[in-house]
């Protein structure tokens, strides 16, 4: 009895143990089919920075504008084409030189259940005009009329021909006025707009996450949550498209594009860009006032092995502070020609055969360090020894806007495409400093130029000014013009509706997953 006893005890433990391990491997395939369907639902995209604010009208870096883009609508948009398209505003019309009228969307809501109205717009400016961050972006408004609950008129001070482009500036974000009124400062910590995506979390040095708005007034985003990872050397983002654990990789380097091309299951897209790529002089400096010293600079640096080496091939020596697809770009300007020859004469003119000592700034990355080195070996040719200063992208802004500089490594995004945006705030004498004119340029004919292009609406009038605008600053050499880069972005074969914005400022509610 006791042997049957005992038998059968162990018989009932041997079934209890397997009935567990069944449970535990079903419980198990289940979470995993769960964690799959998640991970499906989910659009991961890996930029190379964080972003500075989620509050729309204090972040106007690019880390910040990428997805500030995804949270807050503007009263129009601008598409992958830049091709403005109606927002906030379903139509608009002009009422005089300087007035046009905006007829507002009805039922619309922000994301905290506010409800959308001309009030908010009106609010909305008067919060942009004073941001030191973007107040600069703002067209020249006179004042905005509140005409009823979904119509608004914006007036100018002057007709103003890129009003529509400007207005497309994500930065120009409208906000909740009830929401913001009752706290200043609410958008800092809980950014709240009426855009595709709602913030749901910020992790500091690792991801911003959103997600989907269902009420989004336009097509509803195919994905439930939209992830920005801090991903800041490009190989690693590589890494996570190879692994899976990225979906889109932006700012993809030149020595990992090969690889992209060639993997089976990733796809590299490509775009020209809109940005312009530049050193630029400080000319408030004593050695950078002197024109021969600027152009002789401009005539020793060669500017093809940066691109051939650098780049790899993939971008363009920049002809114009403006790249090729903005309004107003002219093909009569030329770049300063490779020529030691020229460069070491001009250097002897100024009574500088030996050379001097400079330096220059550069944003810690290896892009930047690498073009720094070849600006370096190159001035070495005419006596010119230079140093480099590698810092971080706050104290580079800073430095760079006090002139606490001899030279700079810079960039500037033509967010809007039109040349106004281009070139008013990096050369118009009142712009000098943060507002964009780091090189301290100052030319009373080009400022009555800039100041004449943004009146003027017949284009080909524009198109007119801004060509001899361009031909004078180049003639001027505040910068040495360097390179027009193509952006490359990794996807997932499996990603589609995916269109590389010529800014980097990509729409992600078009995106969906094939499987």
């Amino acid at each position: 009895m006791n042997r049957m006893c005992s038998f059968n005890m162990k018989g009932v433990t041997q079934k209890i143990f397997l009935m567990i391990g069944i449970i535990i491997f079903f419980t198990l395939i289940g979470c995993n089919e769960k964690e799959v369907d998640t991970r499906k639902e989910e659009l991961i995209v890996a930029q190379e920075g964080e972003p500075k604010s989620l509050d729309i009208h204090k972040g106007n870096d690019g880390f910040s504008l990428r997805i500030n883009k995804q949270i807050y609508s503007r009263l129009v948009e601008s598409n992958g084409k830049m091709e403005v398209e109606p927002g906030l505003a379903e139509s608009w019309k002009n009422i005089d030189e300087r007035t046009t009228q905006f007829k507002l969307r009805k039922g619309v809501k922000f994301h905290n259940g506010d409800d959308f109205t001309a009030k908010d717009v009106k609010f909305s400016f008067e919060r942009m005009k004073n941001s030191p961050r973007i107040s600069f972006v703002l067209p020249p408004i006179e004042k905005i009329e509140i005409i009823d609950k979904y119509t608004v008129n914006i007036v100018t001070v002057t007709p103003f021909a890129p009003l529509m482009a400007h207005l497309s500036h994500p930065a120009l974000g409208i906000v909740s006025e009830k929401m913001v009124s009752q706290n200043p400062d609410a958008l800092t910590l809980t950014p709240v707009g009426t855009g595709p995506y709602k913030f749901l979390e910020w992790k500091l040095g690792d991801k911003v996450i959103l997600e989907r708005n269902d009420n989004y007034f336009f097509k509803k985003s195919n994905f439930k949550k939209l992830i920005y990872k801090n991903i800041v050397e490009a190989s690693n983002r590589v890494i996570g498209l190879e692994t899976k654990e990225i979906d889109i990789a932006l700012s993809i380097s030149a020595v990992d594009q090969e690889m992209i091309k060639e993997h089976s299951e990733l796809e590299l897209l490509k775009k020209p860009s809109l940005s312009y790529n530049y050193i630029g002089f400080n000319m408030n400096k004593e050695k950078f006032k002197d024109i021969r010293v600027r152009k002789a600079i401009n005539y020793a640096i060669d500017k093809q092995s940066i691109v051939d080496v650098v780049l790899n091939k993939g971008g363009k020596i920049a002809t114009s502070p403006l790249a090729p697809s903005i309004f107003g770009f002219t093909d009569k300007t030329k770049a300063y020609e490779f020529d030691l020859k020229k460069a070491k004469a001009l250097m002897k003119e100024a009574d500088l055969e030996k050379g001097f000592t400079t330096s220059i700034y550069v944003v810690n990355g290896e892009i930047d360090k690498q073009i720094a080195e070849i600006v370096q070996a190159n001035l070495k040719e005419i006596g010119i020894e230079l140093k480099i200063l590698v810092t971080e992208n706050s104290s580079y802004w800073d430095m760079t806007a006090k002139g606490n500089h001899d030279m700079f490594l810079g960039s500037w995004g033509c967010v809007t495409g039109d040349a106004d945006y281009g070139l008013y705030s990096m050369y118009h004498s009142t712009a000098k400093g943060a507002s964009g004119n780091r090189t301290f340029y100052s030319n009373n004919e080009v400022d009555k130029m800039l100041d004449q292009g943004k009146i003027e609406i017949n284009k080909e009038k524009r198109k007119k000014i801004y060509e001899k605008i361009q031909l004078q600053i180049v003639d001027d050499a505040p910068e040495i013009m360097l390179f027009n880069r193509e952006l490359a972005v990794g996807v997932q074969k499996n990603i589609k509706g995916f269109e590389v914005h010529p800014v980097t400022l990509h729409d992600f509610y078009t995106v969906f997953r094939l499987n």
